[in-house]
């Protein structure tokens, strides 16, 4: 049954059901997808899909909460729907109607675009509906990030080389791990670590990085240290709200992911931007929840 809102809408219920202090991410991961595709990252094209993989996120994001509204009801009251800022329904409408308008952009730009959005629109409503007690959901977050890199390339080249296939392999692998500590969020522990191994992927294909000059050095070794930092933060079970930390350090951590794979290509320029989509993310985290 859909909740009723029992007090006039706000800006900042809006804000935190689409967890926007993240959309950073976003942007850094269109960014990285255009760049190591070869593409142009400064032109109205690029533009259009910067904005098109917004609406695909923000819109997931209101869905999570939609499908999610029970669920959140007796472990996270505090939610905008079970704390009655927003009807249900209201939630449900913005989030289809966002994705439908990231494929419609998408669509004007090309087929293989318009192949990537509907995919990434079918992933997300699939995930917000089946991720809970799902083994496979923290692959299908993953994949749902992959899908921008390869939407972004896509959209500005007109294809997919096979280095942006391979980088997209590997932030599907980190965001599987992220994902995987923030299915356990709500008990505050981590039962296993060693699925947290997969965060190590992008470092990997990034690891050309190193020789690229001191500057993409600098953001290969933030890269390793953020992550082994977050991950400390996950193996203190006993420390109270670790996981929730680790996890939005994590995320934030997806514009560095990029930053690195930018910089192992040696273009230091979109590298800078990517780190300080890092930086927005952490400063707007504080502002807005990013769990």
């Amino acid at each position: 049954m859909a909740m009723t809102a029992q007090r006039p809408l706000s800006l900042t219920a809006l804000l935190t059901l689409g967890r926007v202090s993240n959309l950073p991410t976003v942007w850094t991961n269109v960014l990285t997808g255009a760049v190591l595709a070869g593409g142009a990252w400064h032109d109205g094209r690029f533009g259009i899909v910067l904005v098109a993989m917004s609406l695909f996120y923000v819109g997931g994001m209101y869905l999570n909460d939609y499908f999610d509204r029970g669920i959140d009801a007796c472990e996270r009251p505090g939610r905008p729907i079970p704390a009655g800022d927003v009807a249900a329904d209201l939630v449900a409408a913005i989030g289809f109607g966002l994705l439908a308008a990231g494929v419609a952009l998408l669509a004007a730009i090309g087929l293989a675009a318009t192949i990537c959005g509907l995919g990434l629109a079918a992933l997300i409503v699939a995930y917000d509906l089946f991720h809970k007690g799902n083994p496979v959901a923290p692959v299908m977050m993953g994949a749902c990030r992959m899908l921008v890199y390869l939407g972004a390339a896509a959209a500005t080249t007109g294809s997919i080389p096979e280095f942006v296939v391979i980088a997209s392999l590997a932030l599907l692998a980190y965001i599987a791990g992220l994902t995987y500590a923030a299915r356990q969020e709500s008990l505050d522990r981590v039962g296993n670590l060693w699925p947290l191994v997969v965060l190590s992927a992008p470092m990997i294909i990034a690891l050309p990085a190193v020789a690229q000059g001191p500057l993409s050095a600098a953001i290969y070794i933030a890269l390793i240290g953020w992550t082994t930092a977050a991950t400390y933060l996950l193996a203190r079970r006993s420390a109270p709200g670790a996981v929730s930390r680790a996890v939005a350090a994590l995320i934030a951590g997806v514009s560095l992911v990029d930053a690195a794979l930018i910089a192992s290509a040696g273009a230091s320029a979109p590298a800078l931007l990517a780190l300080a989509g890092f930086a927005a993310t952490v400063l707007l985290q504080r502002y807005i929840a990013g769990t």
